[in-house]
This record gives structure tokens, sequence and C-alpha cells, in this order.
């Protein structure tokens, strides 16, 4: 019962002003229930499509935090207010270090909710590319750059130069992925790069694409950039 009530609470939330938030969908979640949680909530204002609130009066700094974003926003909307809830748990006066931060989605494989983990995600807002031209000694490992240009367009940039890259889309992406990382026997790291104007569904559907993706030797970089 409990879940089916968080189940209604996220998909129909209302207050004062009766708003709704309609959550990102995706097709593979591998988590589908947390406990001891409280919410935050991003709303999408449809009569000022620029604008963006954020409700989190209810949180909790023991909890796991279950922060609800709707779909229609894009992440240069979202990523400053998840900055900040990021920073507020961090400088919390009460804390819980086995507490989490996720996203909530809702699963449609599933028809249930579904949780993308946030907890480590460190957000720049600047390309990867200039951020990591700054910093004098680099991983030796291989890297792979996942720029998110659209749902249309994502091009895997497979080595430093901007000509050596396959283009992608969210329909063909995990296949791709899988693809270019069996070419190689080294150990790889991914790295995501997203424009900002993208859709916060559109993000959320490719880090469920991600976290579908096993292959050995392979980790996803929790610095992501937003630009």
């Amino acid at each position: 019962m409990r879940y089916i009530l968080l189940f209604v609470l996220v998909f129909c939330f209302s207050c004062n002003n009766e708003k709704v938030i309609k959550l990102p969908e995706t097709n593979h979640s591998e988590i589908t229930e947390i406990n001891d949680i409280s919410a935050a909530y991003l709303f999408y204002d449809e009569t000022q499509k620029d604008s963006v609130e954020l409700n989190r009066k209810n949180l909790i700094s023991t909890t796991n935090w279950l922060v609800n974003v709707d779909k229609r926003l894009t992440l240069k909307q979202v990523i400053p207010h998840i900055k900040f809830l990021q920073e507020k748990k961090k400088n919390a006066g009460h804390k819980n270090e086995n507490a989490k931060n996720y996203f909530t989605c809702h699963d449609t494989s599933k028809n249930t909710l579904g949780f993308i983990e946030f907890t480590d995600v460190v957000y720049h807002e600047e390309e990867s590319f200039k951020y990591f031209s700054k910093i004098s000694q680099l991983d030796s490992i291989k890297t792979i750059y996942l720029n998110s240009h659209s749902s249309k367009r994502i091009d895997l940039i497979i080595t430093s130069n901007d000509k050596d890259f396959k283009s992608s889309n969210i329909i063909n992406l995990k296949n791709d992925i899988i693809n270019v990382l069996e070419v190689y026997e080294e150990p790889i790291k991914i790295i995501l790069d997203f424009k900002q104007d993208i859709s916060f569904q559109d993000y959320i559907f490719i880090k469920s694409i991600l976290s579908d993706v096993n292959i050995e030797n392979t980790t996803i970089s929790n610095n992501e950039f937003i630009y």
C-alpha cells in the first residue's frame, strides 16, 4: 500500500496551485523500490516555459532523497537546482552517510516507478574538453566521450580527434556503445557531455540506457558536463 501511495503522490502531486509533474519515462531501471525517503519537486510551468519552481519543504537530510523532475524541463533549467540540493545535503548539520539521492522516473516496462542514483555525480557547467584542458595530469585510461546534442544526434567520440567518432541516436545508442566498446580490450572510461537545451526526458533515457550496458572493464565517470 505504501508503494502504491508513493506512485500516486509522484504522478499527481498537487499543492494549493494544483501543480502536476510529468515524470520522465524509461524502459529500464535497476532500482525499483527505496525506503526511508523524502522528496523534492521541480515543476514545469506551461504558461511560462522558461520558468522552473523547486519545492523542497519536506526534505529531511538524513533520508534518501527522491528528486521528481518534470520531463519537459531542460538541463539548463534543472542542473542549477540539482547542484543546490547536493550542496544542501552535503552541508546539512545532521547527516546519514548511507543516504542517497535519486531521480524518479516511470519505468514503462513494468509500469512502476524507477530510480536513478545521482549521489556522487559532479555536474560541470562547461564542455568536458575545456575542463580537462585545464588539468595538467590526466588519467592514462582510454576515454570515450558521449556527446548528446539531442535525442537524434549522440556522438561517441573515441579519441581526442573530433573526426574519430560514431554518430548515434537514442534508439540505437545501446547497440552502438556495445559495438564500439567490444573493439577494445583495455579498460575504458565513458564521459558524458550534454547540450544544456536537451530535455530532462532525454537525459534520463540516456542514463538508463547506459545503466543497461554491461561491458567488462568499462566505467562511467561521475563527472558530467552540461554546456
